[in-house]
C-alpha cells in the first residue's frame, strides 16, 4: 500500500514508526528542512519537503498514486484542506487530524462537503475510553468481546479464591479450556507469561470457549452500577477535558472542572452546561479539598503535563477516591505508574495509532477489535498462506513480551493454543497487543520476505 504522512509531528511519526518494516511505500512530507534531513537519515522512507496547502505539492509526489493519505499536521484548517485535495486529486482514502470543537460540531457538514474519508480526533478517542470506564466499567457481565465461539471476559482475581496467589503457569489447572490475556494490576494493563503470578486485586482478562466463559462470568463478575460515578472532579480544561465534562454532564454525573488559565474558564463556562468551572491550580491540594475530593466517585487528571497528572491522580488515591485516571503522553513512567496505583492511566498517542493503523489495514486481515483499558488491543487477524508465522510451533516464533496468542478459530473448532499447536492458512487468530508496540502487528501481517522478526 502507498501511504502519505502530511506533518512530522507526535502522531505523524508514531504512525510511520509503527509502519516500518512493512509493506508499505511510506512518504513523509513537512515544511521543516532540518526535520526531514534527520528523518531520512533514520527512517527508510521517502521524504519531501512541502506546503500541504497547495496543489502543487500533491502533484509533485503524485497523489493520485497513493492508497492513504494521513494530514496530521499543526492546524486543523490545513489538515481539512489538505485531505480534501488529496482526494479530489485521487487518493483512495483521505483521513484528517482534527481536533477543535467548532469543527467537530460541524464534522459531518466538512466531511461531506470536502470530501473526506475519516477524521482522527486524539481528545475524542481518549474521552471515548474513560467515559466507557467509568460509565460502562468495562465489565459486562455477556464478555468484553466475542467472535464465533470465542469470548472475552473480565474478572476480579478476588472473585474467584482460586486464582489470587497463583503463577499463571497453574492457571490452566484451574480452568483448563481458558487463558489469561491481560491482567490489569495499579493501572497497568500487563501481557502475562509462566513466570508471572495473579496477585490479589489483579484485574484478569480471561479467553475461552463463549459458552463457558459466560457461564462462568455469571457465578464471578459482579457488574457495577452504571450509577457509580455520579460525581467526578477533572483537573485541565483542554480539549479532552472539555469534552469528557460535556459527556458526563450530559450522562447526569455532577462534574466539577478545574482550570487555571482564566481566558480558558471563561470559554468552557460559555461552552458547557450543567458543569462548574473553577479557576485555580489543580496542584493546590487545598482547593481541591475544599470542592470535596474525598467526596467524588471519579477523579480524572488530563492537564497537559506528565508528571502534574502523576501527582495528582496520587494525591486523589490518598484521599479515597475509588476512580482515578491519568492521561499520560510519554512511557518513560511506566515503572512510576506501576507503582502508585491509578486506576487507568492512558496515553492518547497510542490509542489515536492503532486506531489509524485499523483504518489503513481495513478489514481485510484485521477482521475485529476491541481495546483493554485503553492501553492494549485484542484483535481478530485472519491467517493466509503469505505470512511468515504459519505451519510453526508457536513456542518457536520467538514472540515478544508484548504480544500473546490467545486463541485460534479453525473451521469448527476453537483451539487455546500451547506451544506445540501452529497457525494454518484460513485460521482466525485472537490475539492481544500492547498500544505501545501495536506497530508489531504490521510486521506480523506482512507478506512472508518482509517478516523478519519471527526466527
Amino acid at each position: 500500500m502507498k501511504i502519505a504522512i502530511l506533518g512530522a509531528g507526535k502522531l505523524g511519526l508514531s504512525v510511520l514508526d509503527a509502519l516500518l518494516d512493512s509493506d508499505h511505500d511510506i512518504t513523509l512530507v513537512d515544511t521543516n528542512e532540518s526535520k526531514l534531513t534527520k528523518l531520512a537519515q533514520k527512517y527508510d522512507v521517502m521524504t519531501y519537503l512541502g506546503d500541504a496547502r497547495t496543489v502543487e505539492m500533491f502533484r509533485q509526489i503524485d497523489i493520485r498514486t497513493y492508497d492513504f493519505v494521513l494530514c496530521c499536521t499543526s492546524s486543523d484548517d490545513v489538515n481539512i484542506l489538505a485531505a480534501s485535495i488529496a482526494k479530489k486529486l485521487g487518493c483512495r482514502k483521505s483521513v484528517a487530524r482534527i481536533t477543535e470543537p467548532e469543527h467537530m460540531n460541524q464534522m459531518d457538514f466538512i466531511c461531506n462537503n470536502f470530501d473526506i474519508d475519516a477524521v482522527i480526533n486524539p481528545d475524542m478517542l481518549i474521552t471515548s475510553e474513560i467515559y466507557r470506564y467509568l460509565i460502562e466499567k468495562y465489565s459486562l457481565s455477556n464478555g468484553v468481546f466475542t467472535t464465533k465461539r470465542i469470548a472475552l471476559i473480565e474478572i476480579e482475581a478476588d472473585r474467584d479464591s482460586r486464582l489470587a496467589g497463583k503463577p499463571i503457569t497453574a492457571f490452566r489447572d484451574i480452568l483448563p479450556n481458558t487463558l489469561v490475556a491481560g491482567i490489569s494490576r495499579h493501572g497497568k494493563l500487563l501481557i502475562p507469561h509462566g513466570a508471572d503470578m495473579i496477585n490479589p486485586g489483579d484485574i484478569l482478562y480471561l479467553v475461552g470457549e463463549k459458552d463457558e466463559m459466560l457461564k462462568y462470568a455469571k457465578m464471578f463478575i459482579k457488574r457495577r452500577r452504571k450509577s457509580d460515578a455520579r460525581r467526578v472532579m477533572i483537573i485541565g480544561g483542554g480539549r479532552t477535558g472539555y469534552y469528557l465534562a460535556g459527556k458526563l454532564s450530559d450522562y447526569g454525573a455532577m462534574v466539577k472542572v478545574i482550570e487555571q488559565d482564566e481566558q480558558r474558564c471563561t470559554y468552557l463556562s460559555n461552552h458547557l452546561r450543567n458543569v462548574m468551572i473553577l479557576h485555580g491550580s489543580g496542584t493546590d491540594i487545598p482547593l481541591l479539598e475544599e470542592e470535596n475530593l474525598d467526596q467524588m466517585d471519579a477523579f480524572i487528571s488530563v492537564t497537559g503535563f506528565d508528571e502534574e497528572n502523576l501527582l495528582l491522580a496520587l494525591t486523589a488515591k490518598n484521599h479515597g477516591v475509588e476512580d482515578v485516571i491519568s492521561k499520560i503522553s510519554h512511557e518513560n513512567y511506566e515503572e512510576l505508574i506501576t507503582k502508585l496505583g491509578i486506576d487507568i492511566v492512558l496515553n492518547p498517542l497510542d490509542i489515536s495509532t492503532s486506531t489509524i493503523l485499523r483504518m489503513i489495514n481495513g478489514s481485510k486481515r484485521v477482521l475485529s477489535t476491541v481495546l483493554l483499558q485503553g492501553q492494549a488491543e485484542l484483535l481478530e487477524l485472519y491467517i493466509d498462506d503469505t505470512m511468515g508465522m504459519i505451519n510453526t510451533p508457536l513456542k518457536d516464533l520467538d514472540l515478544p513480551d508484548y504480544v500473546l496468542f490467545a486463541a485460534i478459530n479453525r473451521g469448527t473448532a476453537t483451539i487455546i493454543p500451547g506451544g506445540n499447536d501452529m497457525l494454518k492458512p484460513g485460521d482466525h487468530l485472537i490475539m492481544v497487543c500492547l498500544l505501545s508496540h501495536i506497530g508489531f502487528i504490521e510486521k506480523l501481517i506482512s507478506p512472508t520476505h518482509k517478516l523478519n522478526l519471527l526466527k
